[in-house]
């Protein structure tokens, strides 16, 4: 049977390889998109909603599908405003999870980062704890938190920051072996294939670390 699936973040880096993916995917025939701006495909498979984000659930009536994914995210540099950073990082996505529950939708996989803990001192990593919390607290059957440590590839927008430490993981990451492997950064594509694999064979495991996403990845055909 083919399958709905919606995207939530279609125009960043990893929803986008993503948006791509399924477009190719004979086992989705339809691809609901929310997002701020258009992702500028013209393809019969897209039907593309462009919404204010935090907002969203006011467009429940529209959120329906077998699966949703989840690649909202931000950074500091991008948002510095604290109020506005949890609205992207744990609004939406904890929202989305709501809508799950609401729609009667069962496999919802949303992006998460490493070092994700509620109880963190670091504002970032709290807000992805809390975030992850609130989406499991929904008990969407088939959940799945990926938390990716530093995502390669080139983005749209410039993150100065985040390019440096780009540069710097590239040569760090020949350094990290054994119990530091997981820490190496990971390309975009194996997150996609990871949450392609995991939506379709449903994994027992509900939280993916980052070197776990790149095993999954790697038996994705």
């Amino acid at each position: 049977m083919e399958k709905t699936a919606i995207i939530l973040g279609a125009t960043g880096l990893t929803g986008g390889i993503l948006l791509r993916e399924l477009l190719e995917n004979d086992e989705y025939s339809k691809l609901i998109l929310f997002s701020r701006s258009s992702c500028g495909i013209d393809h019969p498979k897209i039907e593309e909603h462009l919404i204010d984000l935090f907002q969203l659930k006011e467009h429940r009536s529209k959120f329906k599908a077998d699966e949703v994914f989840c690649c909202i995210g931000t950074t500091k540099s991008k948002t510095p405003d604290p109020e506005t950073y949890r609205k992207i990082d744990y609004g939406i996505p904890v929202t989305a999870a709501e809508l799950c529950i609401q729609n009667n939708i069962t496999t919802y996989l949303v992006i998460s980062a490493m070092g994700a803990d509620s109880s963190s001192r670091i504002f970032y990593n709290k807000t992805k704890g809390e975030m992850e919390e609130a989406v499991l607290a929904c008990k969407i059957p088939h959940t799945y938190i990926l938390r990716p440590s530093l995502i390669s590839g080139t983005r749209k927008e410039s993150r100065l920051g985040e390019n440096i430490a780009k540069q710097v993981m590239k040569v760090l990451d020949h350094l990290m072996i054994g119990a530091l492997k997981k820490y190496r950064s990971i390309a975009p594509e194996a997150i996609v294939k990871a949450m392609l694999l995991l939506a379709k064979e449903k994994n027992k495991k509900t939280v993916i670390e980052s070197d776990e996403i790149k095993q999954i990845a790697a038996n994705y055909k």
